[in-house]
């Protein structure tokens, strides 16, 4: 992603290139100065006993602290909006995961997109749970109630170590060949394809549900490469930039707003280009416009989806810009860092590990080969939003369909755009289920 982002940038007007030069060289004078005077305030410490450094940026849960507990009930995204809430330590900060369910039901592990934290996923967890599974759902680092690791990028290294550090942390087994399900809703469809490319035996079976991975790169326009790549302009100006970027309009925020802090008054909104509608029944069909708050928004149906705490998408984006301030640097790196775009290579090492896992051989005399652990019938259940403008379904399916064979995918399409996670949360939990009875009853035979 940061080479298309160079390359791209050999396009952008002159006298954008050159102001941006202007402010890396003051910004690079800037640092030099403060780096010099940390030095010298080191150096006069007189002995003082210096303080550890911190390795992470707190979250809301830390620095929200002094809220009252009815400001704290009534914002976006409340602490307990779920049940079995906890908080882990690790070396990397704290992560906020929910953990309930029947303690004998099949594991189920949920992964969010980019910018809405886990209660996104809460009705498809509440119906699992309904169905008899235990689920765990986790915010990603910087987002939610979680903390922001410094000093690393957020790159699939770091995400699968996050996921395998909330397996540690029940009290429960979730480890182990065929330890849980995976579901990965938007950039956790992306992050769940490269897991179960290299943990494949940990896994029952993998569902995603408008996931990211295979997102073609002509959908990303010349200044989001610019805005998202490194070394062009100045970390502080991206932050600044992208936050404007991706504060809301005040009529967007408005009811369950962003807690003890008042709207924005003057928010810069983006119009993305049009890209054609995946279904000709939709309404506008060719005519889907991207708009607004996140660089994958899915418009005004995904900002207005409401969550399980009564609040919109919106407003749950506008609370964490005003109140994480770990935010937007981990929505940045995530952008450059982690698998969204056209990762064909981590597509293709699931289509071997899928391939391993089908049953071979039909004829009772021979002798079948010993089938691998886990991804039960070695095919993915894609769940695809009709009308999604994110992740078209009729680019998706070629695609996927052409790295992974027609027999190592299952697809089905809801009445639904980019949200479709939020909105058909119901629907998108019992066709997981079914999925999972197929593919075990067809093991079996």
């Amino acid at each position: 992603m940061q080479t298309a982002a160079l390359a791209c940038a050999r396009k952008v007007p002159p006298s954008i290139l050159a102001g941006a030069a202007f402010i890396a060289v003051v910004s690079a004078i800037g640092a030099v100065i403060v780096r010099g005077r940390s030095v010298q305030n080191e150096g006069t410490t007189n002995g003082a006993q210096k303080r550890l450094p911190k390795f992470w940026i707190d979250s809301p849960s830390k620095t929200q602290l002094g809220i009252s507990a009815h400001e704290a009930e009534n914002l976006p995204y409340p602490q307990n909006v779920l049940p079995g809430g906890r908080d882990v330590e690790t070396p990397y900060g704290s992560i906020h995961v929910f953990e309930w369910g029947p303690e004998d039901g099949e594991r189920v592990l949920l992964l969010h997109g980019i910018s809405t934290p886990c209660l996104a996923l809460g009705g498809v967890a509440h119906t699992l749970v309904e169905s008899g599974y235990r689920v765990m759902l986790f915010d990603f680092f910087g987002r939610g109630y979680s903390d922001t690791p410094l000093g690393l990028p957020f790159d699939l290294r770091l995400y699968s170590t996050q996921i395998l550090l909330v397996l540690a942390s029940s009290s429960l087994p979730w480890t182990g060949d065929g330890g849980f399900h995976l579901i990965g809703y938007s950039l956790g469809g992306g992050v769940a394809v490269a897991f179960a490319s290299y943990f494949p035996h940990m896994l029952r079976s993998l569902t995603l549900v408008a996931g990211a991975g295979l997102i073609r790169s002509g959908h990303i326009g010349w200044m989001t490469r610019l805005l998202y790549s490194s070394g062009i302009l100045p970390e502080w100006l991206l932050e600044s930039l992208t936050r404007s970027r991706l504060m809301p309009a005040k009529q967007q925020s408005e009811g369950r707003g962003p807690g003890p802090t008042a709207p924005p008054e003057q928010p810069l909104v983006v119009v993305r280009p049009e890209i054609p509608s995946a279904d000709p029944r939709a309404p506008g069909h060719g005519t889907v416009r991207q708009q607004s708050n996140s660089d994958v928004s899915g418009g005004d149906s995904f900002d207005n989806a409401v969550l399980p705490s009564g609040a919109t998408v919106v407003s749950v984006m506008e609370w964490q810009l005003r109140s994480h301030a770990g935010f937007v640097r981990a929505f940045i790196s995530t952008l450059r860092h982690a698998p969204i775009i056209e990762e064909h290579e981590a597509w293709r090492r699931l289509a071997s590990r899928l391939a391993e896992r089908r049953v071979r051989g039909t004829s009772k005399d021979s002798d079948q080969q010993k089938l691998e652990a886990g991804l039960t019938g070695g095919k993915v259940l894609l769940v695809l939003g009709a009308s999604d403008p994110v992740i078209v379904m009729d680019e998706l399916v070629p695609d996927a369909t052409n790295i992974l064979g027609p027999d190592g995918l299952q697809t089905v399409v809801l009445d639904a755009g980019h949200e479709v996670a939020i909105v058909k949360g119901p629907e998108v939990a019992r066709a997981a289920i079914r999925f999972w009875e197929q593919t075990s009853s067809t093991l079996s035979l």
